[in-house]
């Protein structure tokens, strides 16, 4: 497992202003969005039962421990839009997921057994652009589920969305019943996500781009 001791704010500026702006550094399969409408998916039941004080985006540094998390550090970035293509500016994004030892920050799951230097959970607001990134680490399996991060996205004149990104490749992934129920297989695509290096970041770091697309509210 990995462990990189990153500032808490240093990859903000990395990856928003420098990569995710000028699409320099990142392979051309990330550089491509998605015009597929994101599945919804079940909360589940590991949402927190209260917001952290520390649940800013980067989730392998939590407030006041001198340790990073635990697990492999990935960045996970992309673009929110509205099903007419247009950005989710200034919308909301959360992020939820596991430790590297499959254990949740929620006392329905183990509780008090979680990596206490990883957040678990992260929130950021999206840009002009729609864009967001979170530093965190590759999601992993535990027993009955493949490798998942959970998402919520709101924002003016769309519907909430919760749904799962998923790792491409992962050999559960055949026989996680969340993942399978998603019929459409452009649709399961869309959640299936392949990490690339990112040098740029950092050594032994990978990203992976997870663009969302939400329908109109009524």
């Amino acid at each position: 497992m990995h462990r990189a001791p990153l500032p808490r704010r240093r990859f903000l500026a990395a990856s928003l202003a420098a990569p995710l702006a000028a699409g320099l550094w990142l392979p051309s399969s990330l550089r491509a969005a998605t015009a597929v409408l994101t599945p919804r998916q079940s909360e589940g039941p590991f949402y927190p039962v209260a917001i952290p004080a520390d649940s800013d985006s980067n989730l392998v540094r939590v407030a006041g421990r001198s340790e990073p998390a635990a697990g492999a550090v990935v960045q996970v970035f992309g673009q929110v839009r509205d099903d007419r293509g247009r950005p989710l500016a200034g919308g909301a994004v959360e992020i939820w997921q596991c430790d590297a030892f499959g254990h949740y920050h929620h006392p329905r799951d183990r509780g008090g057994r979680a990596d206490p230097n990883f957040q678990g959970f992260g929130r950021a607001t999206l840009d002009e652009q729609g864009r967001y990134a979170f530093l965190t680490i590759k999601p992993v399996p535990y027993p009955g589920r493949t490798p998942h991060i959970h998402f919520a996205v709101s924002g003016p004149g769309v519907e909430r969305l919760v749904t799962q990104m998923y790792l491409a490749g992962h050999p559960q992934n055949d026989r996680d019943f969340l993942y399978n129920a998603i019929g459409d297989p452009a649709a399961r695509d869309s959640v299936t996500v392949a990490f690339e290096p990112a040098p740029d970041l950092g050594p032994g770091i990978a990203a992976g781009r997870f663009d969302l697309v939400l329908g109109r509210s009524l």
